[in-house]
């Protein structure tokens, strides 16, 4: 048995792991937390002095340093050479991979990224490291210029090792996309090479125990993210309480004056040709719909899944009441109040009983339960709270639904950007006064 000393969101012991998967070995995998000292333990030291991870022990042998690692599995127990020839050349350009990807590719990772994540007083990054990183895949997608694997007409070791580390880069959300040979190639590993489903886990899992903070700053520094919106608007307000509550920041907010039809001119419609409000403008990415940019800024900038979960049915939850806001409850409020006000038409009876029904249905959902979509607060409670205080500004007396009027009370108080939002429902009242 093949005693096997890792942690998973290691790159090195993970381009082991994929490798044992290619020769159908059974590991004896014996996780080894760093962060807990179990490498400084007397018996791990007694394996292996220089006390690192991946370690392999096979019976009284013990080696460490991951590709000495897989060039010993690759000689003792791939007999056909298949993924490490036997060919002197073959081997030599193999090898000469290997060490590109220790001296070069992940040893740029580790300048960059190692500073901001594990030091014991945290450095800012360094883009003159940032730029090694840069030449570092230059040259990489050089050498796949014209070939289908790293090193030669097939997989080799090369392969297992630098999926490894292209895929922490991944994980790490650099973006290697202007590298085609080097996408093209990774497309492929991804598919051919056994075991990427547990690098992939092994990749989640690191960005779960350290990269949550690295990215965040990360995406403040690399985005340009506008707003184009009108601040008496609901669904425009549902956005900004959105953003607040995941402390996303838009680098420009531009009012759009639709009574002006600043809509219709052209650069607008260029962003946004259905010419609605609110549109977000996110690194060349336009959206549109304010339910479809809440999500958006949840999947995208969330610090986790609290506001948008990624439990199927709680999901599905939220989706629903999200679509009954806008089609019912919204709905109901565009269909009465707004050829009162824009068109200067009388009430009308039938569509005030709509408003009555659209409230009586959320009474209901808010029987028995906190918040709109259940227990916890959701993004449904955001865009409702955009709605409902909408109604409270028309005059519309909502406090006859009890339900209503405890959460309402309540999601005032928890929901960031509250005070905005009310500032905003104070610009709509305008057209009531009128």
């Amino acid at each position: 048995m093949l005693d096997f000393y890792y942690m998973l969101y290691s790159a090195p012991c993970r381009s082991i792991l994929m490798t044992a998967h290619a020769l159908g070995l059974e590991l004896n995998k014996k996780k080894v937390d760093l962060d807990a000292g179990d490498h400084l333990k007397p018996e791990f030291v007694k394996l292996n002095p220089q006390h690192t991870i991946p370690t392999l022990v096979d019976g009284e042998f013990a080696v460490w340093e991951s590709r000495a690692i897989l060039i010993y599995l690759a000689e003792k127990y791939d007999k056909d050479g298949s993924i490490y020839p036997k060919d002197p050349q073959q081997r030599a350009v193999i090898n000469q991979r290997l060490f590109f990807d220790l001296g070069t590719l992940y040893q740029s990772y580790v300048y960059y990224y190692y500073p901001q994540l594990f030091e014991d007083v945290k450095k800012p990054a360094d883009p003159e490291n940032f730029k090694k990183i840069d030449a570092a895949f230059k040259m990489f997608n050089t050498l796949l210029e014209g070939q289908q694997y790293a090193a030669l007409n097939k997989l080799t070791l090369a392969d297992f090792a630098l999926l490894a580390t292209v895929s922490t880069f991944e994980i790490s959300e650099y973006d290697f996309g202007k590298y085609p040979n080097v996408v093209r190639w990774y497309d492929n590993a991804k598919k051919v090479i056994p075991g990427w489903e547990e690098n992939w886990e092994g990749c989640e899992y690191y960005k779960k125990l350290y990269l949550g903070g690295i990215l965040n700053k990360q995406r403040s520094l690399n985005r340009k993210m506008d707003l184009y919106y009108r601040p008496g608007s609901a669904p425009c307000r549902s956005v900004l309480m959105t953003a607040k509550a995941l402390g996303v920041e838009f680098d420009k907010k531009t009012i759009i004056n639709t009574r002006a039809g600043e809509q219709f001119k052209p650069e607008y419609l260029k962003i946004n040709p259905q010419h609605t409000i609110p549109t977000l403008h996110d690194n060349g990415f336009a959206l549109w719909e304010s339910r479809a940019i809440m999500v958006y800024l949840v999947e995208k900038y969330g610090k986790d899944d609290k506001l948008f979960p990624k439990d199927v049915q709680k999901q599905a939850l939220i989706n629903q009441r999200l679509y009954f806001d806008m089609g019912t409850l919204y709905k109901s409020f565009s269909e009465y109040y707004y050829p009162q006000i824009f068109l200067k038409k009388p009430a009308n009876e039938e569509s005030y009983k709509k408003i009555e029904v659209a409230f009586e249905f959320l009474n209901t959902f808010l029987e028995g339960q906190t918040y709109s979509a259940g227990e916890d607060y959701s993004l449904a409670d955001i865009a409702f709270l955009a709605t409902v205080s909408t109604f409270d500004v028309a005059g519309f007396d909502f406090r006859r639904y009890a339900n209503v009027a405890r959460w309402y009370e309540q999601t005032k108080k928890l929901t960031p950007g509250w005070e905005d939002n009310w500032t905003g429902c104070q610009e709509f009242r305008k057209y009531f006064d009128n």
